[in-house]
């Protein structure tokens, strides 16, 4: 993550580090203090943070008393990175796929919720900086060279990890999320942590960071620890960020492509927030199979007029009343009524 924070110091942070917290200029003729034109002066020496492209300081990254390598800095902006590149993130692509993708006749069923996308959005907001308060240690560590994270690939185990660490990642990280995802369905945990995810049942785009902050920071701990167990080349790792904020908008899109039986897609996905206790993964379908909670989703799922039909929405209503009932005891879910539904 130094490549982006390098990034963010030399367009935002640099200017309001200086700003904020001004170096008190070096006077050149001390203990006179009426010579106005000294000039502040830092010790820091600009090193770029990868061998692909640098990015030459301006004056203001050496006119601040926190330089670009105190770590109170680092923590503060990578905490604002997260939070911010997180909210850009959740907004541009969600929208894109909200207007684009989701088919709004999802909010006639009969389990779309009163108000349902303000209060994804809602929950998103409120989750994003909490998340990112618990996330940004990782970060830090990684930037100040903690972590396996390299940069070309003489820095690398070799031409053919450039390749690997893909899968290894993706592999790595679904084992780790299922397990976590399954735990968080565990009676004592599942009220307190999971269940504002699974309040919607028919999620929109912007269910997909929806989340308790401790239930979507502990689903993203095999991403922040991968690097410190792997080694994973630095601008592999951002794409690698932005792909998994983007994937976990794709599953909650609601559009079923394909009824593939590798890859743990949005049908998938779907069938966890109606029926609950299955499909725990997040990529791949693998972990689910091993550890009998599959459910290849119904075929009716992938004919636009049978899935959006009476009939199939009855069938997933029954089941997800049933569950509910033995998961959560009441349904505390206020529902939008179906005449406001035909309405709209």
């Amino acid at each position: 993550m130094d490549v982006v924070l390098e990034v963010s110091d030399q367009f935002m942070f640099d200017y309001m580090y200086a700003w904020l917290l001004p170096a008190r200029p070096a006077l050149y003729d001390f203990p006179d203090k009426s010579n106005g034109t000294a000039q502040a002066f830092s010790s820091w020496v600009y090193e770029p943070a990868t061998k692909f492209f640098s990015l030459e300081p301006s004056q203001a990254a050496y006119q601040s008393i926190w330089t670009r390598d105190n770590i109170y800095r680092q923590a503060l902006s990578l905490f604002l990175i997260l939070w911010l590149f997180g909210l850009v993130t959740y907004y541009v692509f969600a929208s894109l796929s909200y207007i684009f993708v989701f088919d709004k006749k999802t909010m006639e069923h009969p389990k779309f919720l009163k108000n349902q996308v303000w209060l994804e959005i809602k929950q998103t907001n409120a989750a994003l900086p909490v998340m990112a308060f618990f996330t940004f240690p990782f970060l830090v560590a990684e930037v100040r060279g903690y972590s396996l994270l390299y940069d070309t690939t003489a820095e690398g185990p070799g031409r053919w990890y450039d390749f690997f660490q893909f899968p290894l990642f993706v592999m790595f990280t679904d084992f780790g999320i299922y397990w976590i995802h399954r735990g968080l369905h565990h009676p004592l945990v599942y009220k307190h942590l999971h269940k504002p995810h699974h309040k919607w049942i028919m999620p929109t785009p912007y269910a997909s960071h929806a989340f308790h902050p401790i239930d979507g920071f502990a689903q993203s701990i095999p991403y922040h620890i991968f690097p410190f167990i792997f080694p994973l080349q630095k601008m592999a790792y951002v794409g690698l960020f932005v792909f998994i904020n983007f994937w976990t908008i794709m599953i909650h899109d609601g559009e079923y492509y394909a009824n593939n039986p590798v890859i743990n897609g949005a049908a998938c996905h779907s069938v966890h927030h109606f029926a609950f206790n299955y499909n725990y993964g997040q990529f791949t379908t693998l972990w689910d199979r091993l550890g009998g909670s599959y459910r290849e989703p119904d075929g009716d799922m992938f004919a636009k007029e049978k899935k959006m039909s009476t009939t199939t929405w009855k069938k997933q209503v029954n089941e997800m009343e049933k569950i509910v009932k033995e998961v959560e005891g009441e349904d505390d879910r206020l529902y939008e009524p179906t005449e406001t539904k035909k309405s709209k």
